[in-house]
């Protein structure tokens, strides 16, 4: 049936990351023991104050349509906490808010992609930039890069990648898959490549700003030259475990967020309002009110870095952010295990599902073949136990 449907739902791939994690579930149902490793989604309930906030809101019946760009207090909270947080100066008539970050990246693309624009992606990247960027018009560049040089890119790397064809960068720091973060040196030298190309915008995806283990932070926004460029997207899922409340936002100049705000008009109008209102306390909190969490992951980074040292074979480099490992797993290629022949990252992901009885998600997925990517948002006793098994089913 598929000669009956659009070439552009055709065209486009489904996120790697769901399917995996949809296969793990029905696996699951089957009775198999597996342990799913493939979601980024944070193991702790939502903030017990932030609760109160959607009580509340439920009570003074925030039931009816919001504005389509998100309440004005919200975006008054949010224009403070990019002040705050970021050294980013967006007034509140820059901010637009989205039913999540995957909302807000796609406004983004429709309202700045024509076809044939050039988005120059450093790989490893999100699994759906390359899809959304597609699916607008435009055509991903993938800058490569490895476990060696911490996946990053290099500002010779970004300069060779830009012709005249160039509209966007997209990347996230701290970065989903790698857990990479940027330093501020590391930015302003990238900022300097695009100092001398003034048409280039870019995307920082910094969703993950809180999970961090560097000490330090930066938005690229807050170099100087870069904030009339730079479009900042940021959300409550991750730091506040806010997965299922869908509320995304953005800060850009202000005619990216007017463009913005006019698709969204005609596409799901405002976010939902209670969790706008729950949004609101949440960006307000200090961000120290994090600290348990932040500090969880961090030992379980520790924990997980040290048991992926133990497994001959697999290349791991330290990740300074978020709740991922990216490791390289390439050494396993043309070998056969358990009569299992393995050719590439997408083989390794399903023997692990297949002898492990653990998911994880194709580095394929993600613009770098060579790893695999795993969520370790879990407790230490079932993080230990499915390092166990991954070790037991590569030492094959």
């Amino acid at each position: 049936m598929n000669h009956i449907l659009s070439d552009r739902i055709n065209n486009l791939a489904t996120s790697q990351t769901l399917a995996m994690a949809a296969l793990a579930r029905e696996l699951k149902a089957q009775g198999k023991d597996i342990i799913s490793l493939s979601l980024g989604e944070p193991d702790f309930n939502t903030p017990d104050f932030i609760k109160e906030a959607v009580k509340k809101a439920v009570d003074e019946n925030y039931s009816t349509y919001s504005p389509v760009e998100g309440y004005l207090e919200l975006r008054e909270a949010i224009s403070r906490k990019f002040t705050r947080d970021n050294g980013l100066d967006y007034k509140p008539s820059q901010i637009v808010v989205s039913t999540g970050a995957k909302q807000s990246l796609y406004n983004i693309a429709q309202v700045m992609l024509n076809d044939g624009d050039e988005v120059i992606l450093p790989a490893p990247y999100w699994v759906s930039y390359f899809e959304i960027v597609k699916l607008s018009g435009g055509v991903p560049v993938e800058v490569p890069t490895s476990v060696d040089t911490d996946f990053k890119i290099t500002p010779a790397q970004l300069e060779a990648a830009i012709t005249p064809k160039t509209k966007m960068m997209w990347f996230s720091s701290p970065c989903n898959p790698s857990g990479s973060v940027y330093s501020r040196e590391e930015l302003t030298a990238l900022a300097k490549v695009l100092e001398k190309h003034p048409n280039i915008y870019v995307v920082a995806d910094e969703i993950y700003e809180h999970i961090n283990f560097s000490g330090t932070f930066c938005s690229i926004g807050s170099i100087p030259g870069m904030l009339e460029k730079t479009i900042t997207v940021n959300g409550v899922a991750k730091a506040f475990a806010m997965t299922g409340y869908r509320i995304g936002y953005i800060g850009a100049p202000e005619f990216i967020a007017k463009a913005c705000t006019k698709i969204q008009g005609q596409v799901t109008s405002g976010a939902n309002s209670v969790a706008q209102r729950a949004t609101i306390t949440a960006v307000d909190a200090d961000p120290s009110v994090l600290n348990h969490m932040v500090q969880a992951f961090h030992t379980r980074r520790d924990l997980v870095v040290a048991l992926l040292k133990e497994i001959p074979g697999v290349k791991i480099n330290v990740p300074e952010g978020a709740f991922y490992v990216f490791p390289d797993v390439s050494s396993f290629f043309g070998k056969t295990l358990k009569g299992t022949e393995i050719k590439d990252a997408n083989d390794v992901s399903m023997y692990l599902l297949a002898e492990a009885n653990v998911a994880t998600v194709t580095g394929d997925a993600f613009g770098n073949p060579n790893c695999i990517r795993f969520s370790y948002a879990t407790s230490d006793d079932i993080l230990k136990e499915a390092l166990r098994r991954i070790k037991e089913a590569l030492a094959a």
